[in-house]
């Protein structure tokens, strides 16, 4: 019998990731491109004509690799970034017509549901309940379900800031503090809106922290000093409140071009980890949270597992 592989695609604001799979769930391939497609969006509402280009290449080259791998079932969703610009449609298309790649543009609450599915693994059946986040570079959302191998999802938000946009909406490629106030100040009210709306406190005894995009990827190796950003190793580290405030506080103090010659942060990613960081503590801090687990696992892993389980049936 043929072996069935299986692909999960997931479009972000700043990332595109990719994931291929056995019948087992056993990775095959794993790739991530910096297609950076919300830059400009905030300002615009439309996607460049640049960033369009960067997303079809990379949809392109990971049509090659679906192909190479013989992958028979794929799901491709696309998140913040194809929510909001008013040429998503058309942006959609020209993928399609380049790569015959179909993507579907999920709202919030499948974006967390699929995360959530894809980022347990590290804490399943450590306390009843779980909150995910997920800072993204267009959006970042935080749920409350229970800690369960499918998770039932008791209240989540969506907050429209990520990485990249609140990083040229607040003007924050390099740190100003009252710029930096306005952006705690409305991701601070918004999540205390969740921590009432969802009754947090009432779960606060038994319930885990996992956070998952390259944020907490990128604190957690800084914080065991890895020497360089390796988000495989960092993978379900456990990361206390204590060390991110210093890891946090760090990279608050210093330069673009520092950040761009941190092992950790690197180039690409200087233009947009103040703001990452800023959102990242506010949220933390407004949960509440004495430690937190970075998870690689995502959206994409959450697919896979759902596109063999799926299969069985």
């Amino acid at each position: 019998m043929t072996e069935k592989n299986y692909a999960a695609i997931d479009l972000g604001t700043n990332s595109c990731r990719l994931l291929i799979c056995n019948q087992n769930g056993e990775e095959i391939c794993k790739k991530t491109v910096a297609t950076k497609l919300g830059e400009g969006l905030y300002k615009s509402g439309v996607f460049t004509p640049q960033a369009m280009e960067r997303g079809l290449k990379c949809f392109y080259e990971y049509r090659q690799l679906i192909d190479k791998h013989n992958v028979q079932n794929i799901r491709a969703i696309a998140t913040a970034s194809c929510r909001m610009a008013a040429n998503s449609d058309e942006f959609i298309k020209k993928i399609w017509n380049e790569s015959h790649i179909q993507i579907e543009v999920i709202d919030g609450y499948e974006e967390a549901r699929l995360n959530l599915k894809g980022a347990l693994s590290h804490v399943c059946g450590k306390s009843k309940y779980v909150v995910l986040y997920d800072l993204g570079g267009g959006s970042t959302e935080i749920t409350l379900a229970t800690n369960t191998e499918n998770p039932h999802i008791l209240h989540t938000i969506s907050i429209p800031w990520g990485a990249r946009n609140a990083s040229e909406a607040f003007n924050l490629v390099e740190y100003n503090e009252e710029n930096a106030e306005r952006l705690r100040q409305d991701i601070g009210a918004r999540t205390e809106s969740f921590v009432k709306k969802s009754y947090l406190e009432t779960y606060k005894n038994d319930v885990c922290f996992v956070a998952t995009s390259s944020t907490p990827l990128r604190l957690a190796s800084m914080i065991e000093d890895f020497g360089l950003y390796d988000r495989d190793r960092a993978d379900g580290i456990k990361m206390s409140r204590q060390d991110l405030d210093k890891a946090i506080n760090s990279v608050l103090s210093s330069s673009r071009a520092e950040m761009a010659d941190n092992p950790y942060i690197g180039d690409k990613r200087s233009y947009i980890f103040i703001a990452a960081a800023i959102i990242f503590h506010t949220i933390y801090e407004k949960l509440d949270v004495d430690n937190i687990t970075a998870s690689l696992k995502s959206a994409k892993d959450g697919i896979i597992a759902e596109l063999i389980e799926k299969d069985k049936k």
